[in-house]
């Protein structure tokens, strides 16, 4: 399959032209596979460690940076670290990066394989979707908890306010490589914490969890009816 990387979101259908026009945007997504056996960073499907998230966006999954929100003002950006493991409670995590202004669509949370300590099953995992590491309810979304051996998919629900902010996600990073190529200045970080219970638990060393967030690019260029072709420079 080919691959492409472009600054622009991806329209579909087969009228562009005139008031009535078909056309739509295209769903897109990120997601990463976390296997809590796999604890080598930059291996498939490597699950992260104590106060370490990780990132799929480079196959395969390596230790992510999460940075502290910069409101989308240029300045040295702050390094935010995960709670380290404790007993009873542990953080996992993933963070993915979204063109600044998406709309969130979907957060997924898919337990595959009941994470475990040693053979002590985890009995809770609290998704928080948010734009920095989060301990309680998320920017932009909440999931209910998974508990017991519940192997299924949860998706992630919105609040008033949560629904406002996943209609335009914000700028958060500012672009190592900005302004020296043409890129974007700023990306929107999404950060989804998965918050781990068990009695005695102070390590994951077992399960298997997927996350996706599913969103839609915004087209920069929207006009009205009197900007050829209505709105959509494509």
């Amino acid at each position: 399959m080919a691959r492409s990387t472009f600054s622009g979101p991806i329209l579909s259908g087969d009228n562009r032209f005139g008031p009535q026009r078909d056309v739509g945007y295209t769903l897109l997504s990120q997601a990463a596979l976390l296997d809590f056996s796999v604890t080598s960073n930059a291996t498939a499907g490597y699950g992260g460690a104590s106060g370490q998230f990780v990132s799929s966006n480079n196959v395969p999954n390596i230790n992510a940076t999460i940075y502290v929100p910069q409101a989308g003002v240029p300045q040295t950006p702050t390094v935010s670290a995960p709670t380290a493991d404790a007993t009873g409670t542990n953080y996992r995590g993933v963070v993915f990066y979204l063109p600044v202004g998406s709309s969130i669509q979907e957060v997924l949370i898919d337990n595959i394989l009941q994470p475990t300590d040693g053979t002590t099953a985890v009995t809770a995992i609290q998704p928080y979707i948010s734009n920095n590491f989060a301990t309680s309810a998320g920017v932009y979304a909440t999931s209910a908890s998974i508990t017991g051996s519940s192997i299924g998919r949860t998706a992630a629900t919105f609040t008033t306010a949560q629904y406002a902010a996943a209609l335009s996600t914000t700028a958060d990073v500012q672009n190592t490589n900005w302004p020296n190529i043409a890129e974007p200045a700023f990306f929107s970080q999404v950060v989804v914490t998965l918050k781990m219970t068990v009695a005695l638990l102070t390590s994951v060393n077992a399960g298997k969890l997927a996350v996706t967030v599913r969103y839609v690019q915004p087209d920069n260029n929207i006009g009205n009816g009197t900007t050829y072709p209505y709105g959509n420079f494509d």
